[in-house]
């Protein structure tokens, strides 16, 4: 008898999160939900086509993740349950997940809500069942290699951590494609971001202390501090690491045309004018980047560089993990949806064997970081790592 995993959310990377379960994760049952019923019935279809021989049962059906009853029924019966809503909701549904009796996990997105996750551990270990928050690409895979080289080295003191999405060449007036829920990347270009200097938490404004990125593949990049990335890797790891920092990568002269767009008021949810007349602007920024942003044709990557230094043996160590997606023309998922649905449905493989202690825990801490490492090429992620001093 297989696994069974309930999505919650079936877009696009709820579709390659079930996708992935179905061809990885040991699955009797994948059942595949969604508030709109055809969009999680076309979801069922399309991965009855990408796997047409698979034995594991499908189902898909409508349920509104704000409806207590709704989910609860959704759940029944599955080993885990996985988010691929809106960050709002995460809280609630693990909440839900663990009253069910299932495990859970989420792609996460604000560390505000992850922390109150968190506060469910009594009732989750209680309860003989897991919840870990964040598991998507960053947060997500960038803290999963990040403990998987502290873990291997007596003394870690340093780790850096450089993520982005982007179109294969920079195109349109930000060199940039929306591949991913607008909401979730105004979430990240605004407020503070929470690293770790001197071996003591400290708070970072966004959209600051710019720097280059050198990438063989797309020239040089740049690199610039957004909020959430970290998660929360600097208060796991204050005390043992001096430093810990996260940035986004971008196309050359992206950062400085998001910064303008902050600063003129277009990233504000609500504006004001003199004369009284009230505004949504941020709505609007929110259409045009749907709209101007898309780019169907344009295939996107995902890069992602995690550095940890520090010694082993009394020795100076510096590992750095490099892992390179791209968009896979034969499921048509995109390199996004790739690198942040697989590593997630790993982790809800270990939840479903038993192998993340029950309780709710950040990711850098539940999930075994050696043996995640070892398992990401049967989820089709595959991380060059050099070893240098």
């Amino acid at each position: 008898m297989g696994y069974r995993y309930t999505v919650l959310g079936a877009g696009r990377q709820g579709v390659a999160l079930a996708y992935d379960l179905v061809k990885n994760g040991e699955a009797e049952l994948v059942r595949v939900v969604d508030s709109d019923a055809d969009v999680a019935a076309r979801a069922e279809r399309r991965l009855r086509k990408l796997l047409p021989r698979s034995k594991v049962r499908l189902e898909s059906e409508c349920c509104d993740v704000a409806s207590r009853r709704q989910v609860r029924a959704a759940i029944e019966g599955a080993h885990v349950a996985l988010s691929a809503v809106p960050y709002r909701f995460n809280a609630q549904l693990a909440a839900w997940a663990i009253d069910r009796g299932a495990s859970f996990l989420d792609l996460g997105g604000n560390t505000a809500v992850v922390r109150q996750e968190l506060a469910l551990h009594a009732r989750a270990k209680k309860a003989g069942v897991s919840v870990v928050p964040d598991c998507g690409l960053a947060p997500g895979l960038g803290n999963h290699l990040a403990a998987h080289g502290i873990a291997s080295m007596d003394t870690p003191r340093h780790v850096h951590v450089r993520c982005g999405g982007l179109p294969e060449t920079p195109v349109g007036p930000l060199g940039y494609k929306l591949v991913f829920n607008f909401r979730g990347l105004w979430n990240e270009y605004r407020g503070e971001a929470e690293f770790l200097r001197g071996g003591k938490r400290v708070r970072v404004p966004t959209l600051t202390e710019l720097e280059p990125f050198e990438s063989s593949p797309f020239g040089p990049l740049e690199a610039c501090v957004t909020s959430g990335g970290t998660s929360t890797c600097p208060q796991s790891w204050e005390g043992k690491l001096e430093s810990f920092d996260y940035k986004t990568i971008r196309y050359p002269g992206h950062w400085a045309q998001i910064r303008t767009l902050f600063e003129l008021g277009f990233m504000d949810e609500h504006f004001t004018a003199r004369n009284g007349c009230e505004f949504e602007p941020l709505a609007l920024t929110q259409a045009l980047f749907e709209e101007r942003l898309a780019f169907p044709s344009v295939r996107d990557v995902a890069l992602l560089r995690v550095l940890v230094r520090g010694s082993h043996a009394r020795r100076p160590l510096a590992l750095q993990y490099d892992y390179l997606e791209r968009h896979d023309a034969r499921t048509g998922f995109t390199a996004m949806e790739r690198a942040t649905a697989f590593p997630a449905a790993l982790v809800a493989h270990l939840q479903a064997r038993g192998l993340v202690f029950p309780g709710a825990r950040p990711l850098e801490l539940a999930v075994p970081p050696l043996l995640y490492f070892e398992e990401l090429a049967q989820h089709g992620i595959h991380v060059q790592l050099t070893v240098g001093r």
